[in-house]
């Protein structure tokens, strides 16, 4: 099948494209490099892309580029691209509206003009269930930051285009992905990072908020067997296993053999407490179900950011 993924160039887009090249599709990859992070993170992610006959790259912004001229021939369209991130957003709301409701209305616009799709699949978060979001799909959706609300209005955009234009949507919410290539802004990345380096890691709040964890393969396998779920379904992404921030510490601390220097910090405005995703609607729509467990990721991830401190120490 003929794909477009957009945010390509990020962590789980850059994946995604690999793993449907590997599978035979073809993939036009868009991103417009907004500099949330250095840019040579996502060039870095390119790099086996760039090599591939079966892919193309367009560097360009969902909220103001032709996108038509990109997608003659889309079957699927994997939409990726999002501000994301929670402290950023209570400061800078513009950009958060901006790249997550206004890029997305313009490309449902987009595939709307473009005709019919064999799937839009829209990869939201755990964020729009709020403070406390452990159970299936019928949770309640209460955001508690401007990025939660972003992302559950960009949601109900979709389901507008689904039921007035026939959009065939399937809306997947991820529960905190990790693994190689994840962005140097979020917590996993930052506390292995910190540790490598001998460095203080600060913890906000208590400590005791838990997270679902998924590694980044089996959001991969999930997102990609969505193409053929029903349309209008909505799925949770995640991979089964919960942790606190001091058991997450913990389990680094041995994989990486030493004590993790720990300051505290106040709590985050928006963070949310407990997350937890049910996804016995993904085993039983689409026989997925995760594979990797949280000591064998987190063991991936520590390879991998040993490799990049490493490279770094030897061009310094």
């Amino acid at each position: 099948m003929n794909c477009l993924v957009t945010g390509v160039a990020g962590f789980i887009g850059s994946h995604l494209a690999e793993e449907l090249l590997r599978l035979g599709h073809q993939v036009v990859g868009l991103d417009c490099f907004i500099p949330y992070y250095p840019r040579a993170f996502k060039e870095a992610n390119l790099v086996e892309l760039r090599g591939h006959s079966g892919f193309r790259f367009h560097e360009l912004d969902l909220r103001h580029d032709d996108l038509l001229s990109v997608m003659a021939d889309v079957e699927v369209v994997f939409h990726l691209a999002a501000m994301p991130g929670l402290p950023r957003s209570w400061t800078d709301f513009d950009l958060y509206q901006s790249c997550n409701l206004t890029a997305t209305q313009r490309l449902l616009e987009a595939c709307h003009q473009r005709g019919a799709l064999r799937r839009f699949l829209y990869v939201s978060t755990s964020s729009v269930y709020g403070r406390y979001a452990s159970g299936d799909e019928t949770l309640p959706t209460r955001p508690i930051s401007p990025y939660g609300v972003t992302k559950l209005a960009s949601e109900h955009l979709c389901r507008a285009f689904a039921d007035e234009c026939g959009l065939p949507l399937v809306v997947l919410r991820y529960f905190s992905v990790y693994g190689p290539r994840q962005r140097p802004d979020m917590g996993y990345f930052k506390f292995i990072d910190q540790m490598l380096r001998d460095q203080p890691i600060t913890i906000h709040g208590d400590g005791l908020q838990s997270r679902g964890n998924t590694y980044i393969s089996d959001a991969i396998a999930a997102t990609i067997a969505a193409v053929q779920a029903p349309p209008g379904e909505v799925y949770n992404v995640g991979g089964g296993e919960t942790a606190n921030v001091w058991e997450i510490l913990s389990k680094l601390e041995r994989l990486l053999n030493r004590r993790a220097r720990v300051q505290r910090g106040p709590a985050r405005p928006g963070d949310q407490r407990v997350t937890g995703a049910d996804t016995s609607k993904l085993l039983h729509h689409l026989n997925w179900k995760p594979t990797v467990s949280l000591d064998d990721g987190l063991a991936r991830q520590v390879a991998w950011q040993r490799e990049l401190v490493q490279h770094s120490r030897q061009a310094a």
